[in-house]
C-alpha cells in the first residue's frame, strides 16, 4: 500500500519536477570573462533569471527546453537546456556604444547608461607612447584635460581638468589606483594598466566629495584571465636628444657684440677658444625598459604577476634614473557568494639628480671661456689685457662653469613605494552585493648630497691657493635627508541592482569610508668636515656597541612631522533607467575632515545627472545612419580640502638658555586665524551630447560647462591698527572656468585586411578671477628670475585676469634715435626703463594657462602592419623667456641678436643696441606659448605565428616620440611645467629641462 501511495505521488509531482528542474550554467564573453546581469529566460516554463556577479545562473526549466540568453552589448543566443552545468559564450554586439563599460567610482556603468562626462582611455593607447608616467601618454587624448609634462626623468606632469580653480590650494587631481587614493602615479608601470578613466564633471566627481574639485583619475590595473597560463614580455631601447636647440653667439659674434655694448674694445676679435657650453654639459640620452607578466585563471583563482625595470641616462651629464616595479593581483573565489581580490605593488626608484641651473649657465656663459685652462684648472670668465680668456685676467661676468657645476654636484636619491589592498565581495542575495575594501600606501625616501666646499672654492678662481683657504671654514658639507609616510583607506558599501517589470532598471550604492593620511616625517641633517669616503659617513663603535656621536660636526638639523589628516565619509548613489532610454543619476557624499575646526569640518556634496537616449525613441529608432544620440545634463558641488592651513598665530622668543633653563623672552601674536576656514567649494553646470552615426563609424561627444569656485582662499592683510603683521588666509575670492569640449573619431574597415581611423579633440576654457570680497590682499609675487626681477602678481587688481597672469611693463619698441628700449607708462608715454614707476606702470599680460588644447590621431592597419600618429597642441598661453631676461652683464647672447641690432647705420632694426644692464620684466621677453607637436609615431609588424606555437605572438615596433614641433617660442620648449605652481616658475624658462626627441625600437612577445 505504501509503495502504491509513493507511486501515485510520483506521478502527480512528475510534471512539476519536469518543469521545475534547476538548470545551472555560466555566461562568458569571448575572452572567457564572466558577464554579470545577463538575462536568462525559459520560453516554455516562462521563468527568467539574471546571472550573478560571476556570470553564474540557476533557472527552473525543463531539460531540452529552449533558453534565451540576452545582454546589452552582446548578441542574443538561444540554446537547449541540459542537465549538466552549461557554459554559454556570448559574442559582442557590433553596437559599440552598448558594450563599453566605464569605471565611475565604487562601481562600473555601461557607457550608454552613463549621465556624466567621463573620458575612458584604452590600455593600448597608454602603452603606445614609451614614457615613464602614464599621464604623459594621455596628452592630447582627452578633451578638457591639459597635461604639462617634462622630460626630466622622474618628474610628475601637471594635469589640469577643465581649468584651474584655486590660486593657493592644491591643483592636482585625485588619483584612485585600484581603490587607493594617492597623490601621483610615478610608481606605476604603464604596462600594468588596463583602464584609465578621467572624471571631468560634477555629476561624476561628487562621489569623491572634498577631494574632487580638481578632477579624479581612476586607474585599474590588470587581472588574470583565460583558461591557461599566459606570459607576455616587452623590451625596448631608445635614444634621446633635445627637440630644439637655441643657437648662441660664437666667440667672434660675442666679442663684437660685447665690445659695442661696453663701448670699448675689451675683447679680441680673433678668439682662440670657441666653446659650445650646451654640448659640453649634454650627451645623447638613452633609456631601456624590460617588462614581463604572467597571468592566468582557474575555476576559483585568477592571478597576475608582473615585473618591470626602467633605466635612463639623461641628456644632462651625470643625471641617471632607474625604476623597478613588481605587481601581484590575485582573485580568489572562496565560495559561490564570496570573492576576495588582493593587489600588491612594490616600486624602487633611484636617481642621481643634477642642478638644472646648469642649462641656464650654459646658455649665459661666454663662448670665449674654455672648459679647462691649459694648466688643467676649470675655465672661469677671466679675460686678460689681450682680450682673451686667461686664468690671470679680470672677471667679465658672474656665471659659473657649468661643467664644473655638474662635476662637483654629488647627490643620490632612493625611494620605495608599497601599495596594496584587499577587496571582499559578498553576494548577500540576488542583486545585492556587499563590498569591503582596504588599501594602504607606504613611502620612504632617502637622500644625500656631498658638497666638496673647499675644492669648489678653489675651482671658482684659478688664482686661489689651498693655503689661502680659511682654516675656520668647512672643508666639505654632507647633507642627508629622509622622508616617510603611511596612508590607508577603508571603504564599505552595498550595491543593489534590480530590473522591475522589464522597464525599471535601478542600481543603488551606499557606503562609508575612512581615509587617513598618516603623519609625514621629514628629517634633514647637515654635517661638516666628513670623510670623503662614504663608507665612513656612519661609523659604528664596536667597543662601545653604539654609533659614533657627531654632535660637534652638525651644522643644521631640520626635523618636522606634518599633521595626520583624517577623512570620514558617507556616500550614496542612485542610478535609474526607465524603458532603456531615460536616465537619472543622483549622488551625495558627506565628508568630515580633521583639517578644519570642529564646527566647519563637515560638508555635503550632492550632484544630479540626467540622460535621454533619443535613438531609443520611435521617431529616431529606424533612421538609417543614426545609431546613437544621447543627451546629458548635470549639476553638482565639489570640494578642495588641500588648502593653506595650520598657520602659527604667534611668534615665540623661547630661544635662549640660562643655567640650563629656558629664558622666556616673551610671546607675541603675529597673525590672526579664521576659525571658519574650510574647503573651497566648486559648483558646476554641465551638458553634453554623445552620438554615433553611419554604422557606428563616426563617434563623437560635445560638452559645455560653467564651473565656479566661490570661496577661494587667499591671504588677507590685517587691519593696520591691529598690531598684527602677518597676512592670514580667508575665503575671499571667486574663480570661474567656462568652456566647451568636442571629440570626434572615424573608424572604417575597407577590406578584411585594411582598416583605418582618424580622430581629434578640441577644448576651450576661459579662466578668470571673477571677484574678491572687500579686503586688502597680501600680494603673491612670483616668477622670480633670480636677479631681483619678478614676473607675476596676484593682488586686488587681478580681478578679471586668469590665474597665474604675468605682470609686466609693456614694451614700446626702440628709440630710433639712439637704439634704447622704450616702455609704455600708465598714461601711454614711451620712456626708458629708468623712468618707469615700480607700482603704477605694470599691467597684466597673459597667463601660462592656455585657452585651448587639441589633439589629433590617425592610424591604419594593413595585414600585420600597424601605423599610428598622435599630435597635441595648445593655444592662448604665454611664456616668459627667463634665461634670456636674466641679464647682469657680460653674458652670452643668442646668435640672432648679433646679426641684426640697432646701430647708427641700421636704425630700423627690431633688436635694440647692445646693452650690458639688467632689463626690467617686460613684454619684450614674453612670447607665445602656442605649439603643435607630433607626440608619437608608431610603426609595428606582427609576425605571422600560429597560436599553438611556443611563441604565440610577436610584434616588432619602432617609435618616434616628439619627432617634430612647430612653436613660436624662441627658447628650448614652450611646455614649461617648472614647479607646477602658476605663481611659481611655471611658464618661465629658467633652469628648465629641454623637451626631448626619442627614437625607440622594441618587441612584444606572448607565450
Amino acid at each position: 500500500m505504501r509503495n502504491l501511495i509513493f507511486s501515485l505521488l510520483a506521478l502527480i509531482l512528475l510534471p512539476a519536477y519536469m518543469s521545475g528542474q534547476v538548470i545551472k550554467g555560466k555566461v562568458l564573453d569571448s575572452q572567457g570573462m564572466a558577464i554579470p546581469g545577463t538575462i536568462v529566460s525559459a520560453t516554455e516554463s516562462r521563468t527568467s533569471t539574471d546571472t550573478d556577479f560571476d556570470g553564474n545562473f540557476q533557472i527552473n526549466a525543463k531539460v531540452g527546453e529552449t533558453l534565451k540568453i540576452s545582454m546589452v552589448g552582446f548578441e542574443a543566443v538561444t540554446i537547449k537546456a541540459t542537465s549538466t552545468p552549461m557554459s554559454i559564450v556570448l559574442k559582442e554586439s557590433q553596437d559599440t556604444a552598448l558594450k563599453e563599460v566605464v569605471v565611475i567610482g565604487y562601481g562600473t556603468r555601461k557607457k550608454i547608461d552613463n549621465t556624466s562626462a567621463i573620458t575612458s582611455i584604452k590600455a593600448e593607447e597608454i602603452t603606445k607612447t614609451k614614457v615613464l608616467n602614464a599621464s604623459q601618454a594621455i596628452q592630447g587624448k582627452a578633451a578638457g584635460v591639459q597635461v604639462i609634462s617634462s622630460d626630466l626623468p622622474g618628474s610628475t606632469p601637471s594635469v589640469v581638468i577643465r581649468g584651474l580653480g584655486t590660486a593657493l590650494g592644491g591643483r592636482s587631481p585625485l588619483y584612485i589606483v585600484d581603490g587607493m587614493p594617492t597623490d601621483n602615479i610615478n610608481n606605476i608601470n604603464t604596462n600594468d594598466i588596463t583602464s584609465y578613466e578621467i572624471l571631468k564633471d560634477a555629476s561624476s566627481l561628487a562621489i569623491y566629495g572634498t577631494r574632487a574639485a580638481n578632477g579624479v583619475i581612476i586607474i585599474t590595473t590588470k587581472k588574470g584571465k583565460g583558461d591557461k597560463v599566459s606570459v607576455e614580455i616587452e623590451s625596448f631601447t631608445g635614444t634621446r636628444s633635445p627637440l630644439k636647440k637655441v643657437k648662441m653667439a660664437n666667440s667672434a659674434q660675442y666679442a663684437a657684440y660685447s665690445n659695442v655694448a661696453l663701448g670699448t674694445n675689451k675683447f679680441a676679435t680673433n678668439q682662440p677658444v670657441n666653446t659650445d657650453w650646451f654640448d659640453e654639459i649634454t650627451r645623447t640620452g638613452s633609456y631601456t625598459q624590460n617588462n614581463i607578466s604572467i597571468s592566468g585563471a582557474s575555476e576559483n583563482v585568477k592571478y597576475f604577476f608582473s615585473a618591470g625595470n626602467y633605466q635612463e641616462k639623461a641628456i644632462l651629464n651625470g643625471l641617471d634614473y632607474s625604476r623597478t616595479n613588481f605587481r601581484n593581483n590575485n582573485e580568489y573565489k572562496i565560495s559561490k557568494k564570496v570573492t576576495l581580490n588582493q593587489n600588491f605593488s612594490f616600486t624602487s626608484a633611484n636617481s642621481s639628480p643634477k642642478p638644472l641651473s646648469a642649462f641656464t649657465n650654459a646658455y649665459k656663459q661666454a663662448p670665449i671661456i674654455p672648459v679647462y685652462f691649459s694648466n688643467g684648472k676649470y675655465g672661469v670668465p677671466f679675460v686678460d689685457g689681450a682680450g682673451v680668456a686667461s686664468p690671470n685676467g679680470n672677471s667679465i661676468n658672474n656665471v659659473g662653469n657649468p661643467v664644473a657645476q655638474l662635476d662637483f654636484y654629488d647627490e643620490q636619491q632612493r625611494s620605495i613605494t608599497l601599495q596594496g589592498g584587499l577587496k571582499l565581495d559578498y553576494d548577500i542575495i540576488k542583486g545585492l552585493k556587499f563590498t569591503s575594501q582596504f588599501n594602504g600606501e607606504y613611502y620612504s625616501w632617502k637622500q644625500y648630497n656631498y658638497d666638496d666646499t673647499k675644492n669648489i672654492w678653489l675651482a671658482a678662481n684659478p688664482t686661489r691657493r689651498e693655503q689661502d683657504y680659511l682654516s675656520t671654514s668647512n672643508v666639505n658639507l654632507l647633507t642627508r635627508g629622509r622622508e616617510q609616510y603611511f596612508n590607508w583607506n577603508l571603504s564599505n558599501y552595498l550595491t543593489y541592482n534590480k530590473v522591475f517589470g522589464n522597464i525599471h532598471d535601478i542600481e543603488l550604492t551606499a557606503g562609508i569610508e575612512t581615509s587617513v593620511k598618516g603623519p609625514r616625517e621629514k628629517l634633514t641633517i647637515a654635517r661638516k668636515n666628513v670623510s670623503p669616503d662614504s663608507n665612513y659617513w656612519s661609523l659604528y663603535d664596536s667597543k662601545e656597541g653604539r654609533g659614533v656621536e657627531y654632535v660637534g660636526t652638525v651644522t643644521s638639523l631640520y626635523d618636522v612631522t606634518f599633521n595626520e589628516s583624517k577623512l570620514a565619509s558617507y556616500f550614496g548613489r542612485f542610478q535609474y533607467k526607465l524603458m532603456d532610454r531615460y536616465l537619472l543619476t543622483g549622488t551625495i557624499r558627506r565628508d568630515g575632515s580633521s583639517n578644519f575646526a570642529k564646527d566647519y569640518r563637515w560638508g555635503t556634496f550632492p550632484s544630479l545627472g540626467l540622460g535621454w537616449i533619443m535613438t531609443k525613441e520611435s521617431f529616431l529608432k529606424d533612421i538609417k545612419g543614426v545609431d546613437l544620440i544621447k543627451l546629458r545634463g548635470s549639476w553638482g558641488k565639489l570640494g578642495n580640502q588641500n588648502v593653506p592651513l595650520n598657520n602659527q598665530a604667534y611668534a615665540s622668543g623661547l630661544n635662549s638658555y640660562l643655567g640650563g633653563s629656558i629664558l622666556n623672552e616673551g610671546t607675541s601674536i603675529t597673525s590672526q586665524i579664521d576659525p571658519s576656514l574650510t574647503w573651497e567649494i566648486t559648483e558646476e553646470l554641465s551638458a553634453g551630447i554623445d552620438f554615433e552615426l553611419l554604422g557606428n563609424r563616426l563617434k563623437g561627444t560635445f560638452d559645455v560647462y560653467d564651473k565656479t569656485t566661490n570661496n577661494v582662499i587667499l591671504n588677507v592683510k590685517p587691519f593696520p591698527t591691529s598690531g598684527i603683521v602677518v597676512a592670514s588666509p580667508s575665503h575671499v575670492g571667486e574663480v570661474s572656468n567656462k568652456g566647451y569640449e568636442i571629440s570626434l573619431r572615424w573608424d572604417d574597415k575597407i577590406t578584411d585586411k585594411l582598416s583605418y581611423w582618424v580622430g581629434g579633440n578640441y577644448s576651450h576654457n576661459q579662466n578668470k578671477l571673477t571677484g574678491l570680497k572687500d579686503v586688502s590682499l597680501s600680494q603673491v609675487i612670483g616668477g622670480n628670475l633670480g636677479n631681483g626681477i619678478d614676473t607675476k602678481l596676484l593682488y586686488n587688481n587681478s580681478v578679471g585676469q586668469p590665474l597665474g597672469s604675468f605682470y609686466l611693463y609693456e614694451y614700446a619698441g626702440i628709440d630710433q634715435s639712439n637704439g634704447n628700449m622704450l616702455y609704455y607708462t600708465a598714461s601711454g608715454q614711451k620712456v626708458t626703463q629708468d623712468l618707469l614707476s615700480a607700482t603704477n606702470d605694470k599691467k597684466y599680460s597673459g597667463s601660462i594657462l592656455p585657452t585651448s588644447n587639441y589633439g589629433v590621431s590617425v592610424g591604419v592597419n594593413y595585414n600585420n602592419f600597424d601605423l599610428s600618429v598622435d599630435g597635441y597642441g595648445t593655444g592662448g598661453a604665454k611664456v616668459y623667456n627667463g634665461k634670456k631676461a636674466q641679464h647682469f652683464g657680460g653674458e652670452n647672447i643668442e646668435a640672432s641678436a648679433t646679426n641684426d641690432y640697432w646701430s647708427p647705420t641700421n636704425t630700423t632694426s627690431l633688436n635694440p643696441k647692445p646693452f650690458s644692464t639688467t632689463p626690467v620684466a617686460s613684454t619684450y621677453y614674453m612670447e607665445s606659448g602656442d605649439f603643435f607637436r607630433i607626440n608619437n609615431i608608431t610603426l609595428g609588424y606582427k609576425l605571422p605565428l600560429k597560436e599553438d606555437q611556443f611563441i604565440s605572438s610577436c610584434r616588432l615596433y619602432i617609435n618616434a616620440i616628439n619627432p617634430f614641433i612647430t612653436q613660436k617660442f624662441s627658447g628650448f620648449s614652450p611646455e614649461l611645467n617648472g614647479d607646477g605652481n602658476p605663481y611659481g616658475n611655471q611658464g618661465v624658462e629658467l633652469d628648465a629641462y629641454p623637451a626631448l626627441r626619442s627614437f625607440v625600437v622594441g618587441a612584444n612577445l606572448k607565450f
